[in-house]
């Protein structure tokens, strides 16, 4: 009897052993606690944006003709009205010569003719006084007048032919100015198609050249960025942005909506757009932006700034989340009621409390209701 009782209890032990060593083994998971913070309902953009300057001039010349004058260099800052280049001037400045000689000429035959039809209106007046007392006869009373009125007439015409030099003067002044480019506005030089003896001719008609100087006005930037159409009905002008370049990753810029376009590009066929402007509330100071970058833009319709929240990805179908029992080391699925929402993050109004560690990620498989579990920061390291 003995002997039966010893084996039966080391079959047992066997046994015990046997199942200890075949148990399901407990999978190492990373938790993230369910913590306080904002969360924020977004609209981005569809596609990359670009940053952009508030003014930007593609300068060029409205005749042809050959530079004369280069003033600057490409990146260097002008002031509104710096001569940038000139073409060759001395044609035209003799137009304006020949046209303000001609303007000298027309008015010092305007003087005369002028002079010369009061001289001829006193000459009709004495005619008259003469003719009441019937000391002149009647035909030279009508020559003097005839006189009279036709180099009247002659005075008012050379005063037209004045109107007419001046206004031809006006014009060759003008076509000469035009044969130099002054900066419209305060600006940085971006580039320069053109070289000291090189000729320039305007674009013909339809057909777009390149600008003798590209002027940037760098001191007001925007965004520029296509969003989907679905969501363009709820943004509205001086909603906040947040603002990220490509060139500057890890930092972001407060905006808000300066301007939404009224029509929706359909460049693709399965991508309609509505692009949107947004300017900065303050550029950074420490770096110099470039015209350019490539650039995104989160518009904020809704914020939360201390909600309740969990990592979106750990979310399950149903409005369910995977709750770390610290008592049975298990997983328990927990029906939540979520709130606000991005890609982010999701905001937990019922379900969970501050505190609760829960599944970080989805990603694991065998991750089910009541499967054991061992927090990642629990398990210890196998012995080398």
């Amino acid at each position: 009897m003995r002997k039966f009782l010893i084996g039966l209890l080391v079959i047992l032990c066997l046994g015990a052993l046997g199942w200890w060593w075949k148990r399901p083994q407990a999978l190492p998971v990373t938790l993230v606690e369910v913590s306080s913070g904002p969360v924020e309902n977004l609209i981005a953009n569809s596609r990359a944006g670009t940053l952009k300057a508030c003014r930007r001039s593609h300068l060029s010349f409205e005749g042809g003709g050959q530079v004369s004058e280069l003033l600057i260099k490409e990146g260097q800052r002008v002031k509104a009205g710096d001569v940038l280049m000139r073409l060759r001037q001395e044609n035209q400045q003799a137009r304006v010569l020949e046209a303000e000689a001609a303007l000298a000429g027309a008015r010092s035959s305007q003087a005369q003719r002028c002079q010369q039809a009061q001289l001829d209106q006193r000459d009709f007046k004495r005619m008259a006084q003469l003719a009441e007392r019937k000391l002149v006869a009647a035909d030279r009373i009508d020559q003097s007048e005839t006189r009279a009125n036709l180099s009247q007439m002659i005075c008012s015409a050379s005063v037209e032919q004045i109107a007419q030099a001046e206004a031809s003067l006006q014009l060759q002044r003008a076509l000469l100015d035009q044969t130099t480019l002054r900066a419209p506005f305060d600006g940085i030089v971006a580039e320069i198609n053109g070289e000291l003896g090189e000729f320039v001719t305007p674009s013909p008609p339809g057909i777009p050249t390149p600008p003798a100087v590209d002027l940037i006005d760098d001191s007001c930037l925007y965004v520029e960025a296509p969003i989907d159409e679905v969501d363009a009905a709820r943004v509205q002008l001086g909603m906040p942005v947040r603002i990220s370049l490509d060139a500057l990753r890890g930092r972001y810029f407060d905006g808000k909506v300066s301007r939404v376009a009224p029509f929706v590009r359909d460049l693709e066929k399965q991508a309609r757009t509505v692009d949107i402007e947004a300017r900065f509330d303050q550029p950074p100071s420490d770096v110099d932006l470039l015209t350019g970058y490539s650039a995104d833009v989160e518009v904020l319709l809704e914020q939360h700034p201390k909600a309740l929240r969990i990592p979106t990805e750990s979310l399950l179908d149903g409005n369910k989340v995977l709750r770390y029992d610290a008592a049975s080391g298990t997983l328990q699925e927990v029906k939540v009621t979520p709130g606000l929402s991005n890609w982010h993050w999701t905001e937990i109004s019922d379900g969970l409390q501050p505190g609760d560690r829960i599944i970080a990620s989805l990603d694991q498989e065998a991750l089910v209701d009541g499967v054991r579990v061992v927090p990642k920061d629990s398990v210890t390291a196998p012995a080398q």
